[in-house]
């Protein structure tokens, strides 16, 4: 299970009631800031999670819009907030407006309190944890540099108590040993197997994060039956040749990969100050009905879909 904060949902600049590009995903104690738009650490504080295992970030692209905020976040963690390490992943050319951001204009020579690391990533798995993965993948948005980013489960056989139960397993270690892979041993002599109480192989969670793109054709198979997607929708259809020109979506488009690729539910995000919320999930749901329109401090968890 994954849940996603929604931090800033403006698409360029803020507005009244959006700020700018940024989410957290969290998985059990693990938590990444995705983008960090200006106003991000303010953001986090109205949300009440506060700063605490923030430790890294994962950057989609350079653009302003979506780096800014690091800035003041590197700042307000050098004086005010105690952090272990802050770690930001993202591609090389989006690292190198990072460091200038962060080692010419914020640091200028002094030194962080706390181990800073740029990561360079390429696509491919960047993350593992004992039952998850984050996986980048290429997206097409005005240079060759952005990324889009896949949370998901690792597959796992399901532990079936009722069986256990029949075959007399006590509750305690035994149960754990067999969930490992581990064959046990009964008192009254009796070995059961992991296969005598685990069910079939089934997928976990998947969650995918597009940012900012102007294409949807090469998304399909990474998006492929995701349990929720995140896309962006900076236009509606009326204004499909401007999409094209700043390399962006419609609303009509981020759904009609949500209906190609099998998608359980999709969030549109990055909207522009020119539309209604309303109006982009009404353009949306046409054809994807399984549609929301984020807005700042919205929550979603995200489960496996049976």
């Amino acid at each position: 299970m994954f849940e996603i904060l929604f931090l800033g949902t403006s698409a360029s600049a803020p507005s009244a009631n959006r700020g700018l590009s940024s989410h957290i995903v969290s998985h059990n104690e693990y938590r990444f800031l995705v983008d960090c738009g200006e106003g991000t650490q303010r953001q986090i504080l109205q949300s009440g999670k506060g700063f605490k295992r923030l430790t890294r970030a994962l950057i989609t692209h350079g653009h302003l819009d979506h780096i800014l905020g690091l800035g003041g976040l590197l700042s307000t963690f050098m004086r005010w907030e105690a952090i272990e390490e802050f770690e930001i992943y993202a591609s090389r050319g989006t690292l190198e407006r990072v460091r200038t951001l962060l080692y010419d204009v914020v640091l200028r020579g002094k030194k962080t309190p706390m181990p800073l690391r740029l990561v360079e990533i390429q696509p491919g798995v960047i993350f593992e944890a004992e039952d998850f993965t984050v996986t980048a993948f290429p997206v097409t948005h005005r240079g060759a540099d952005s990324l889009g980013y896949v949370f998901e489960e690792k597959a796992r056989r399901p532990f079936l108590a009722e069986k256990a139960d029949a075959l007399g397993v006590p509750f305690g270690p035994e149960r754990k040993a067999l969930v490992t892979g581990e064959t046990i041993q009964l008192p009254d002599g009796k070995r059961i197997t992991p296969d005598d109480v685990l069910g079939d192989l089934e997928k976990g969670a998947k969650l995918v994060i597009v940012g900012d793109t102007g294409r949807i054709d090469n998304l399909i198979e990474i998006c492929k039956d995701a349990d929720m997607v995140v896309i962006e929708s900076t236009y509606l259809d009326e204004e499909e040749e401007m999409a094209e020109q700043f390399s962006h979506l419609t609303a009509k488009m981020g759904a009609e990969l949500a209906k190609n690729a099998g998608v359980k539910r999709l969030i549109l995000t990055h909207i522009s100050r020119r539309y209604r919320g309303k109006d982009v999930l009404a353009e949306a749901q046409t054809i994807f009905q399984n549609t929301a329109v984020a807005r700042d401090f919205d929550t979603y968890v995200i489960k496996k879909e049976i």
